[in-house]
């Protein structure tokens, strides 16, 4: 170490008398807080003398006194040395961190023991548009002016918000103008501020589907609406039991339902549109819209009825979780207040991912990107789907038409709770989600099992383990056990 700067003492504060314990205390204190570790070499004392003006006298006896209390050590060929450690500190809060991500199930590394992720939501990050990326951004470092880089408007760039206009009525049916769209950090900062809006007008209690996703599901009750579990079948929500709630607002997955993978029927939407026209709101959550195989696409239920919709989409299935970019479309006397809490919130997402996203929109790349994920999902899912019915046949698999994930439910055969049978499967290497976690009602025994993010060979070989798991080899009796005559 050549200079004193890790002492954060200021020469001109030096007391007139008592230099020595003046700076063996600043020592003492670095050491403490860990700007001096063992082994990091102490200044010579002649330099550090000069940088504080004292005397080299003063700088000896404080080092010894450091040596003295075990703090410090001469070294040969080294100087004077930190040997000891200052007071205990705190226990890191990576255990507490950890055990927090686990609560909310949002692990940031695999656990322990696991092989192949299945769990859902995680698109193939691997598929991620480098190229097209660095080429938008390169159109977009050409032309963005001072004013681009301001503090902007707290709803998002006017061009992302032009480009997404043309991009959601084309391709989803949504029917809205640029002032009406708010650029969001992904589905959980529009749900956050539509909580925040619905909260101040009085709003308390939502009414959500069960099964449904368990994210949003928390997200909402952390941000103080609590939950009402209306039940989904076949054909989507039940909307005579929405209806007998009493409630003022549902949050469902209309296109492609999380986790049954079921699309809102006709007569089903029909009801639903009526029951918002009394006055009610419908929040829209587009899950997995843009990812579908065997079926053509289903409008937003947002282009039916735009003054009864609140409509969120983003870009984490498409592109990835980690751009933190989506949207919200709302009805228009809301929107103020959103745009409020917005902006209150963080002023308003980075500009220029927000106009790399537009170019790529305008230019086409998005929707080139979007038709090769495609092609790559369905290879996948076709992998896991063969597998699971070649070693799990009695399995009923539902969801395969769309999305990112299958729901695999099992016979009655199978007694144990849903989440002993993930457990069994971890234990063979492979996480999966039980049904149960997204799940508040009773109901049969499920797995929810993604596949983006993992090539076929590997898929395959999830759901052999799967098979191996869930139906293991009953062991032959040897000769030797063998009953006598």
């Amino acid at each position: 170490m050549t200079g004193s700067d890790f002492l954060q003492l200021k020469a001109a504060e030096a007391p007139a008398k008592g230099l020595t314990t003046w700076l063996t205390e600043g020592l003492r204190s670095a050491i403490a807080a860990g700007r001096l570790t063992p082994g990091d070499r102490l200044p010579a004392t002649r330099l550090l003398a000069a940088e504080l003006g004292v005397s080299r006298g003063v700088v000896v006896q404080a080092y010894q006194r450091l040596a003295d209390e075990g703090l410090a050590g001469a070294r040969t060929g080294s100087g004077t040395v930190v040997t000891g450690r200052g007071p205990e500190r705190p226990a890191s809060p990576a255990a507490d961190r950890r055990r927090t991500l686990h609560r909310l199930r949002l692990p940031l590394s695999t656990p322990d023991g696991i092989e192949i992720d299945l769990s859902p939501g995680v698109p193939d990050l691997s598929a991620f548009p480098r190229a097209a990326w660095l080429r938008a951004e390169r159109a977009v470092l050409g032309r963005v002016t001072a004013a681009d880089l301001r503090y902007g408007d707290p709803g998002g760039t006017p061009r992302l918000r032009s480009a997404l206009v043309g991009w959601l009525a084309r391709t989803r049916g949504v029917r809205c103008e640029a002032d009406d769209v708010v650029v969001t950090a992904g589905v959980a900062q529009g749900l956050a501020l539509l909580a925040h809006v619905l909260r101040a007008r009085g709003t308390d209690t939502v009414a959500v589907e069960d099964p449904g996703s368990r994210g949003a599901l928390d997200q909402m009750a952390f941000w103080g609406l609590r939950p009402v579990e209306v039940p989904v079948d076949g054909e989507g929500l039940r909307a005579a039991e929405l209806a007998a709630t009493g409630l003022d607002t549902v949050l469902l997955t209309p296109a492609h339902q999380f986790p049954t993978g079921v699309v809102l029927s006709p007569r089903r939407r029909r009801a639903l549109l009526a029951w918002a026209a009394d006055g009610n709101l419908i929040v829209e959550d587009d899950y997995d819209a843009e990812h579908r195989y065997d079926r053509a696409p289903v409008a937003a239920l947002q282009g039916s009825a735009p003054d009864r919709v609140a409509y969120l989409g983003s870009v984490s299935k498409s592109l990835a979780p980690g751009m933190r970019t989506g949207w919200l479309i709302a009805p228009r006397d809301m929107q103020a207040e959103l745009l409020a809490a917005k902006h209150a919130s963080d002023l308003g997402n980075p500009a220029l991912p927000q106009l790399v996203l537009a170019e790529l929109l305008v230019s086409g790349d998005y929707e080139r990107h979007l038709r090769g994920v495609r092609t790559r999902q369905r290879s996948r899912r076709d992998a896991l789907l063969a597998g699971l019915r070649a070693h799990l046949p009695e399995a009923r698999v539902a969801g395969v038409a769309a999305g990112l994930h299958l729901l695999v439910t099992l016979p009655a055969s199978f007694p144990e709770d849903d989440t002993v049978l993930a457990e069994r499967i971890a234990a063979e290497g492979v996480q999966v989600q039980p049904l149960s976690w997204h799940r508040r009602c009773p109901g049969p025994p499920g797995l929810v099992i993604g596949y983006a993010a993992h090539p076929p060979d590997r898929l395959a070989e999830a759901a052999a383990r799967i098979g191996r798991a869930l139906n293991p080899p009953v062991p032959s009796r040897s000769r030797s056990a063998a009953p006598s005559s």
